[in-house]
């Protein structure tokens, strides 16, 4: 490659959930911007998808991937150790071979970006001379919480659960107790003091990389810009450069699943599924498969073995398992539905299918990967949050932007019943109010397409950041020649 060009390393934290838009985010810099791309993976040894994401695809590869070997970590954690402690650590203890990474590539990064979970790495980054900049691969509502959420901690007492008023960031939309994310959920538990600290290292790095675009949250972007309580605790320069999301696959040989969609009428199916990491309890999976069945909707449902823990249990493992039919569902729900829906087990493609005309909706978990790859096949949704900023997701996805249904009461909270569930598939396939969705949604897809073009505020933010990152990297090498 070019040695003139500038050179950026990414370094992606554990979970499908972070290496898709970092892997993504790399490709778009290198194929449009010319960028040299070094991608450092925290690996965790336990995904099969994450595996194959690491391996490049055949053809030009457009980045460099370097896998930062798993370090153990099961002497310092229990059953009880709660996710985003979980990343955090696998973090901390990866950071050593981060660093003699860096220190071994020759030439060496001139740039270092690190995703949410990676603030720790910004020593690393000032010891090497390099800019710094974080990439929050979510939404600015989600960013505005994060950072402000160190003085939340000081302002309020109690937990935030069981605050009677929504909580409230400056510029932004409020947050509604049950809304929080994961970690607030229990202000004694570890996980709430990483994200605390997490929160912080935000606002100390040289800027802020979000995947979201301008027309998408107005409100937050500019809370955070010009907001001055919300910009003093965040001082940093922001960069919504989204929606970037996984592209299609070349067009290879049809799979069975994408044969089957070719035969179904427009719009006609439901597609359900929970993302890289989420669970169900079996209660909820004999409730949801009860459900679609009395929607009488065609449906592809990606079906996992009931949750033991957590709902984010399979974070870490997606993709491992087996591939037998499923036993967890009613008696006789196969042979029932086998002319109007296909149930894949774990991991399937899930961008094809969305991006398939035959696909009319979506059942997610609301993860942000997911809520992107929706808007911009213009598929409707119904919001079915699960852990993570998901609930904060499915509020931005029903109140405000209006393209989704979601239950009365939140899934982790209350098993979602049959009856319930065949209303949400109806309204979104059937009724008017889906209709309205999805006329919604298809402007949001044109949105989002013109962000990304050439001349859009996602591009010129790009730009912008590059140019900002240029700049940084000579005057800190200067000061050191």
């Amino acid at each position: 490659m070019d040695s003139k060009k500038l050179h950026i390393a990414i370094l992606a934290s554990p979970g499908l959930g972070h290496l898709i838009p970092v892997r993504v985010l790399g490709n778009r810099l290198a194929s449009l911007h010319d960028v040299k791309i070094t991608i450092l993976v925290i690996t965790t040894n336990t995904s099969e998808a994450e595996s194959q994401l690491l391996k490049p695809p055949s053809g030009e590869k457009l980045v460099d991937i370097l896998p930062i070997p798993p370090v153990g970590i099961s002497h310092l954690i229990d059953a009880n150790t709660k996710m985003v402690t979980q990343l955090s650590i696998m973090v901390h203890e990866a950071l050593p071979g981060v660093r003699s990474t860096i220190a071994g590539m020759k030439p060496r990064p001139d740039v270092l970006i690190g995703d949410l979970f990676c603030t720790e790495a910004f020593p690393i980054a000032t010891e090497f001379g390099m800019p710094m900049y974080l990439y929050v691969p979510s939404t600015a509502w989600f960013t505005a919480l994060t950072t402000y959420c160190p003085v939340l901690h000081e302002q309020i007492d109690g937990q935030y659960v069981d605050q009677t008023e929504p909580l409230k960031i400056p510029g932004c939309k409020s947050v509604r107790p049950e809304d929080v994310v994961d970690p607030m959920l229990d202000r004694n538990d570890q996980q709430y003091r990483e994200y605390l600290r997490h929160g912080i290292g935000y606002t100390l790095g040289d800027g802020i990389l979000m995947n979201t675009w301008e027309d998408l949250e107005p409100i937050s972007l500019e809370a955070l810009r010009k907001n001055e309580s919300l910009g003093a605790v965040v001082k940093r320069p922001v960069y919504p450069i989204g929606p970037l999301r996984r592209p299609i696959e070349p067009e290879g040989p049809r799979s069975e699943l994408i044969k089957w969609l070719d035969m179904q009428p427009n719009e006609s199916v439901i597609f359900v599924s929970f993302g890289s990491g989420g669970t169900l309890s079996a209660q909820q999976i004999t409730e949801l498969a009860w459900g679609l069945e009395l929607s009488q909707q065609r449906f592809i449902w990606v079906v996992r073995p009931p949750a033991k823990s957590g709902a984010d249990e399979s974070f870490f493992t997606s993709g491992s398992g087996s591939d037998g039919t499923p036993d967890y569902l009613p008696e006789g729900f196969l042979t029932r539905t086998k002319k109007s829906g296909l149930v894949e087990p774990l991991w399937t493609e899930q961008v094809e299918i969305l991006n398939h005309p035959s696909v009319g909706g979506f059942l997610s978990h609301c993860g942000w990967n997911s809520t992107l790859e929706s808007i911009t096949t213009g598929v409707p949704m119904i919001a079915w949050p699960l852990y993570a900023e998901q609930r904060l997701n499915a509020t931005m996805l029903t109140e405000e932007l209006g393209i989704a249904v979601r239950p009365e009461v939140l899934p982790t909270k209350k098993v979602v019943g049959r009856k319930e569930i065949e209303k949400m598939v109806r309204t979104v396939m059937e009724y008017k109010e889906g209709k309205l969705m999805r006329d919604k949604v298809r402007q949001l897809k044109i949105s989002a397409e013109n962000a990304l073009n050439k001349g859009g505020s996602s591009y010129n933010n790009m730009c912008d950041l590059l140019k900002d990152a240029e700049m940084r990297s000579k005057s800190l090498k200067s000061m050191s020649d």
